[in-house]
């Protein structure tokens, strides 16, 4: 009874504690609500926090590799150039209106890592939108043209990930006629003669000392050591009148007029001013005489990379650089804006064939070629006359007149109209400005001549006093 009567006290006493507690627990409540709205509170804010973040890694700069070609007429080069139009200038403003880049990174290029693989080709910006390669080419010219875009690695470097370069030149294929041949457009390349350019453009194949075929080099400097994957001629097509070849290079890298002086050699070598020994002479210490082909022709092809698609490319995050998908519209543009142009200007400049009677003038080195000169040198002398007859004895087709000599006997011509001699063309640039001019070849020589517009009588004549 007494432990009964213990135990129903105990409950009392109990019973005012819970009902402290229930009381302190309602009065908390609000407080605890109020506290747990300010943690849903907090936890949303976090979260738009993150979310900004998240958008903001989004819309965060990304390099990538973008390719692109054009035609430079009418341009100061490619790099960028104030207060002077260059290629790089239109891609630039080309990228801020497609909303690529801003208008700062376009002032500051250092700002978005710009490079170039090469001093003509192609350079590296942020952009981030679907389809922004046509928002790009509405507002360029249509002579540059963007083709596509590649994610790249952060340390990717254009430049010096370019493992080799393909370079074109395109070039009528009377550069290779024997010197003896009358040279028109009309002339056609036969298949024996390709052999041999194919012949001689292997010879330059493999890893050797080009200090000759640059400047500014010496034989023991270690960057005249360049090695030569790839040269080929392809077979002959006719544009206008005129027949044309393409010579293909590859090469991991070239010097300053490198592949001009290659190609000058070659057709000097074919058409028979020095022989193919010239080309061994030339690895060599000693200094050798090369002359350097028009720089019309010469067109930047394709860079490749090997060493870095062989690593990143196959990784699963990024491309490999190659731009096979892009084949026939690069095809294309190639042949309606920069081989057109190049025909084109060819047709109406003559640089090729101005710079073929230049050939004369040079000495390769060579004993063949020293006497030949010796010989032509003197035949010019002795068959010279005071009525204009600046081109020799006609008989002599297998020497060749010095244009340095020859210029100085027609004195009594130039009275009359304005001469200018075939000079060298190291941009594929006009030697003379001629409005209407008429072409005299006699064996390889070739004067232009500028004169007002004159009735086809009285050039049928001057052309014919030219040639007695």
């Amino acid at each position: 009874m007494l432990r009964r009567a213990f135990q129903g006290l105990s409950r009392l006493v109990r019973l005012p504690k819970i009902a402290s507690v229930v009381q302190s627990m309602e009065e908390q409540a609000p407080e605890r609500q109020a506290s747990l709205k300010r943690d849903l509170e907090k936890d949303g804010k976090e979260k738009d926090v993150k979310k900004q973040k998240l958008e903001s890694r989004v819309d965060k700069k990304k390099k990538v590799a973008i390719l692109f070609g054009y035609c430079g007429k009418g341009y100061h080069g490619l790099q960028i150039n104030k207060d002077m139009p260059t290629i790089e200038r239109d891609i630039l403003q080309a990228l801020v209106k497609a909303e690529c880049i801003p208008q700062e990174h376009a002032d500051d290029m250092s700002k978005m890592s710009f490079q170039r693989a090469s001093r003509t080709d192609k350079g590296v910006s942020a952009a981030g939108q679907e389809n922004f390669i046509q928002k790009i080419n509405d507002n360029l010219p249509k002579s540059i043209k963007v083709f596509g875009h590649k994610r790249t690695t952060k340390g990717f470097n254009s430049k010096n990930h370019c493992s080799s370069r393909t370079y074109l030149y395109l070039t009528p294929s009377y550069a290779f006629a024997p010197f003896e041949t009358f040279v028109t457009d009309e002339y056609r390349i036969t298949p024996e003669i390709i052999n041999r350019v194919n012949e001689i453009l292997k010879l330059f194949k493999g890893t050797h000392n080009f200090h000759n075929f640059t400047s500014g080099v010496k034989p023991k400097d270690p960057s005249a050591k360049r090695y030569i994957i790839d040269f080929t001629c392809g077979e002959p097509f006719v544009r206008e009148g005129t027949e044309f070849v393409i010579l293909t290079v590859k090469g991991q890298s070239f010097m300053m007029h490198h592949i001009r002086k290659m190609i000058g050699l070659t057709i000097a070598v074919v058409r028979g001013f020095c022989n193919e020994d010239v080309v061994e002479l030339a690895w060599k210490a000693d200094k050798v005489d090369i002359p350097k082909a028009p720089g019309l022709g010469l067109v930047l092809d394709q860079l490749h990379f090997d060493g870095y698609n062989k690593k990143f490319g196959r990784d699963g995050i990024h491309e490999p650089l190659e731009w096979d998908m892009y084949k026939d519209e690069i095809k294309k543009f190639k042949e309606e804006y920069i081989f057109s142009d190049i025909i084109k200007t060819e047709k109406e400049e003559k640089s090729m064939m101005q710079w073929m009677a230049t050939l004369t003038k040079h000495s390769y080195n060579n004993e063949r070629a020293d006497e030949a000169q010796g010989t032509v040198k003197q035949d010019v002398k002795e068959g010279s006359s005071s009525d204009g007859n600046c081109l020799g004895s006609s008989e002599t087709t297998s020497q060749l007149p010095d244009i340095s000599s020859t210029t100085s006997q027609i004195s009594d011509f130039q009275n009359k109209e304005t001469v200018s001699c075939a000079g060298d063309s190291t941009n594929g640039e006009k030697t003379g400005t001629q409005s209407h001019p008429t072409e005299i070849i006699d064996s390889e020589m070739k004067l232009q001549i500028s004169k007002p517009a004159e009735s086809s009588e009285t050039v049928n004549e001057q052309k014919a006093e030219l040639r007695s």
